[in-house]
C-alpha cells in the first residue's frame, strides 16, 4: 500500500499515578483503508481513538496523522487536524442549544459553506440515517440511539479524509446498524480512510476487513481479514 494516513509508533500512554492504558503500541494505517479496532470495554479502544484525535497525547512514542506530528504540533495544527476528519463519539457531543440539523451542519458552517446550501446538505444527511423528520428538534429531545445517528451524520457531512468512530452503533438496533455501516462503506469507497472501534464481532466477521484486537492496551493481534475461529 503507498502512503500511510496513520503511523504510530511505540506509543504509550499512562495516567497517573501507574494506569498503563496503551503499551508499544505499533499501527499504519494505510491512505483509503478500513480498520477495525476490536477488543473487551476498557482494553484501550477509545484511549487510541483519542490519541488520533488529538485529544489526548501519548505519554511517549510517535504519532502522525495525515502528515502530522501530533507529538510536536500546537493547538492551531489539532485543530485544522479536526476539521479534515469525521469523528463520532461515544457521548455524541451535540450541542443542546442547537437545532438537530444545525449540529449536523456544524462542520460545513467552519468549513464557510453558505447557510441555504449547508442546511439542505444537511437535512439530505439527516434523511440518509433516518431523522430527517427530527431537523428542527434540540438534540436533547432525542433517544440515545437517535442521537448517535446525529452524531455519525454531522462525522460524515463534510466528507472527510479520515474517520474515527468509537461505537458508533452501540445503542442502535440492528436494521439501522447497516445502515450506518453501509454510509461508513460508501465514504471508504469514494476514498475516506475508517477507522471503527467496536466490540460487536458480528458486525466485524461479516464485513470481514483488516481488524486489530487489543487487550490490555496492546495490540495482539492484526489481521487482514477476520474470522472468529469457533
Amino acid at each position: 500500500m503507498g502512503a500511510n494516513m496513520i503511523t504510530l509508533h511505540n506509543v504509550i500512554k499512562q495516567y497517573p499515578p501507574n494506569q498503563v492504558a496503551l503499551q508499544q503500541i505499533d499501527l499504519k494505517v494505510g491512505v483509503g483503508e478500513f480498520l477495525f479496532i476490536a477488543g473487551a470495554s476498557g482494553a484501550g479502544k477509545s484511549t487510541l481513538l483519542r490519541i488520533l484525535f488529538g485529544a489526548e497525547r501519548a505519554t511517549s512514542g510517535q504519532v502522525l496523522v495525515g502528515g502530522r506530528n501530533l507529538a510536536a504540533v500546537g493547538a492551531d495544527e489539532i485543530s485544522k487536524l479536526r476539521q479534515e476528519l469525521g469523528v463520532v463519539f461515544q457521548d455524541y457531543k451535540l450541542l443542546p442549544r442547537r437545532s438537530v440539523i444545525d449540529n449536523v451542519a456544524l462542520g460545513l458552517e467552519v468549513q464557510g459553506v453558505r447557510l441555504k446550501e449547508r442546511r439542505d446538505m444537511a437535512w439530505q444527511m439527516l434523511k440518509s440515517v433516518g431523522l430527517g423528520d427530527k431537523a428542527e428538534q434540540s438534540p436533547v429531545t432525542l433517544s440515545g440511539g437517535e442521537q448517535q445517528r446525529v452524531s455519525i451524520a454531522r462525522a460524515l457531512i463534510h466528507r472527510p479524509r479520515l474517520i474515527l468512530a468509537d461505537e458508533p452503533t452501540g445503542n442502535l438496533d440492528r436494521e439501522m446498524t447497516w445502515v450506518i455501516f453501509d454510509l461508513l462503506l460508501e465514504a471508504h469507497a469514494a476514498g475516506c480512510t475508517v477507522v471503527v472501534a467496536t466490540h460487536d464481532l458480528a458486525i466485524i466477521e461479516e464485513l470481514n476487513l483488516r481488524t486489530i484486537v487489543l487487550d490490555g492496551g496492546k495490540i495482539i493481534g492484526d489481521f487482514e481479514s477476520f474470522r472468529r475461529l469457533d
